[in-house]
């Protein structure tokens, strides 16, 4: 195959181009915080945040809310911060977080932000190695855990972003929000004269391995961003924003700032409250990592197994239709990944299916699917998704329930958006085209040649929004950004013919078998969760004959089934008595491994490009999810690969006995 000629990425470039002119731009911005000013013209009075759940809450107009980070640059400027100190920010979502990010670069600063739930080392590691002389955290709590190490580092000011009475304290100044405020009103700000070059913020990859490496983005790299996006999202002044993700992740924090520099109201919500929030915002735009949207899609499937037998049996009937519907549609629009060659014959006998199956896919939106879509807020006009790869069952489920669903890609060191899917051209299971002025290419893994379209190879990107380097790092810059500018990501794909980029996997995850085969985990565990019985997997065997798996089950899902064969699970580290009538069994009975051993091969077989390598050998079922809280997830839901396999040691070594 020939590599997709240059035409082709130009024609993807000229409409996004097109899109982006008729966006609200701020091409005459040399920094970020210039941003603001500009945005509190446009849209003034509109409403652009509200943080309901914060302490306190609070709701600020574009007018107000470009006062408050000005106010609060003016208050830092008032403690003696000079332009570009270092400042570390430790917290999480809330106006605060954005106004104190912003008022930080407003100054002249350089922000090191992290989440205020890291672990202490974490932190003070981020404090040190950025060289951070100012400190803002979220609260008195996060302050206390951090004090008794900070009398080594050059920090001199901190700064809370609560309103708690600062403590007295001998060798730092502190002050809370409201008295930096107060600092600010009484002092007019000093403009900073920031070139695009100049660096706005170090972002800490949290990693799945060794110290986190300080990302270096400029202000150039942020305003590409801002600049760009239109090409991808159009949203209109007073579109409704759903915000969960961590601010300080660079995912939700460049759409955020796109977001706001187009006038969209954001509010603010979390995991506790995000499904009362979805009903009561309506939201329009909502962005999110692939966890998200499969906890929306397992809960419409916990729903739909609470229904009586016949009601379930007519939804199964339902989705098999529309399935029916969206595959055909998909390859009579030439959007079916894995069928990419069809005939135009074999595309109008596709249609044709779509269209057969049309009626009863309609029936199941009045009947079904919109019951589910009110699960969303019922007004979404594109949800997006970062961070990780998207099962394809997730995307079709999406697509059934007519909730428009993107995808887009890239990494902290990319600021981070380097390819996205368009509302125009969403090829399903891919990770969409370059977004403008970003070119993508594939090469050999050990030559690092180029490689033609359709071929597997690591990918490389160049363009504008590349970060400068990893902060006191010139070796690992050197390594990961080659003299001509192109970033190496890590990651495995391939390019389709209209230029899509189609990811595989991460070099590093992949796992060698001893028959030399090479196996990327994320696909196939992807398929496996679409087990109504698997909530979490991960795919285990590096140097064994096969593939090994380490599961986390559905429990509620287990204990219904269980059920049905007059059975009860007794969870490791729970009191469960089984009742009258029930056999007590547990996580390593053979009768849950049969049930388990059946999913498995069902859902791997069933997997477009199954072969027999993919096959999951021994597996063991535990009860301890992957979170945050546990240290087996990173703060964006990724596994951490390493520390899951050091924990498990002992169990994967059994397996493979």
């Amino acid at each position: 195959m020939n590599a997709p000629s240059s035409s082709v990425l130009k024609s993807i470039h000229d409409r996004d181009l097109a899109f982006v002119s008729v966006q609200r731009r701020y091409e005459t911005a040399r920094s970020l915080p210039e941003v603001w000013p500009i945005a509190a013209q446009r849209f003034g009075g509109t409403m652009a945040m509200h943080d309901p759940h914060g302490t306190p809450t609070a709701s600020l107009t574009y007018r107000e809310l470009c006062d408050r980070i000005q106010t609060f640059a003016s208050g830092l400027q008032a403690l003696g911060v000079e332009p570009y100190a270092h400042v570390a920010l430790f917290a999480d979502n809330s106006h605060r977080w954005f106004i104190a990010d912003q008022g930080i670069m407003t100054a002249g600063g350089v922000d090191a932000v992290r989440s205020a739930t890291a672990e202490k080392e974490e932190l003070l590691f981020i404090a040190e190695n950025s060289d951070s002389t100012v400190l803002v955290v979220e609260d008195l709590k996060l302050f206390n855990r951090l004090r008794d190490r900070l009398d080594s580092l050059p920090i001199r000011l901190v700064v809370l972003l609560s309103d708690e009475v600062p403590p007295d304290d001998d060798r730092l100044k502190v002050v809370n929000f409201s008295q930096l405020l107060g600092l600010g009103e009484n002092r007019p700000l000093s403009a900073v004269a920031l070139k695009p070059e100049d660096l706005a913020t170090l972002i800490y990859t949290s990693g799945t391995t060794g110290k986190p490496k300080g990302v270096m983005l400029t202000h150039a790299n942020l305003l590409q961003q801002v600049n760009t996006l239109g090409g991808v999202v159009q949203p209109q002044a007073g579109d409704r924003v759903l915000g969960i993700l961590p601010s300080w992740h660079v995912f939700e924090r460049t759409v955020e700032y796109y977001l706001y520099s187009q006038g969209c109201t954001q509010t603010y919500t979390s995991i506790r409250h995000v499904k009362a929030d979805l009903k009561s915002v309506k939201p329009q735009y909502m962005v999110g990592v692939p966890r998200l949207w499969e906890s929306i899609y397992e809960g419409a499937q916990k729903q739909f197994r609470e229904q009586p037998a016949n009601k379930q049996k007519l939804i199964n009937t339902f989705f098999g239709i529309s399935n029916r519907y969206v595959t055909n549609l998909w390859r009579y629009q030439d959007l079916k990944l894995d069928e990419p060659n069809l005939t135009p014959l074999q595309r109008l006998g596709a249609g044709l299916v779509a269209l057969a199956n049309w009626p009863g896919h309609q029936l199941g939106k009045k009947l079904v699917y919109s019951k589910v879509r009110e699960a969303t807020g019922g007004q979404v006009k594109q949800l997006i998704s970062g961070g990780g790869s998207l099962a394809r069952h997730i995307d079709v489920f999406f697509e059934v329930i007519n909730v428009p669903l993107l995808v887009g890609y890239g990494l902290t060191e990319t600021a981070p958006v380097l390819s996205a899917r368009r509302p125009w051209r969403n090829l399903r299971g891919a990770a969409g085209q370059p977004i403008l002025d970003t070119e993508i290419k594939i090469v050999d893994l050990e030559t690092g040649r180029d490689l033609p379209q359709g071929e597997k190879g690591l990918v490389l990107a160049r363009g504008p929004q590349i970060m400068s380097g990893y902060y006191k790092n010139p070796d690992a810059t050197a390594k990961a950004i080659s003299p001509e500018g192109w970033f190496d990501t890590g990651d495995l794909g391939w390019i389709t013919r209209d230029y899509n980029l189609v990811l595989t996997g991460r070099a590093k995850d992949t796992i060698v078998l001893t028959n030399g085969e090479n196996i990327e985990p994320q696909p196939i565990e992807d398929a496996c969760v679409r087990s109504a019985y698997i909530d979490q997997i991960m795919l285990v065997g590096q140097d064994q004959r096969s593939l090994g798996a380490l599961i986390v089950p559905n429990l509620e899902a287990l204990q219904q089934w269980a059920a049905t064969q007059s059975l009860f699970i007794e969870v490791p580290g729970e009191e469960t008595t089984a009742p009258a009538g029930f056999t007590l069994i547990g996580l390593e009975d053979e009768q849950l491994k049969k049930l388990f051993r059946a999913e498995l091969n069902r859902e791997v077989q069933d997997r477009p490009g199954y072969r027999p390598d993919d096959r999951i050998g021994p597996f063991s079922l535990i009860s301890e999810p992957f979170t945050i809280d546990n240290g087996l997830l990173t703060q964006t839901l990724k596994v951490r690969r390493n520390v899951v396999t050091e924990r498990y040691r002992g169990m994967i070594d059994a397996m493979f006995a």
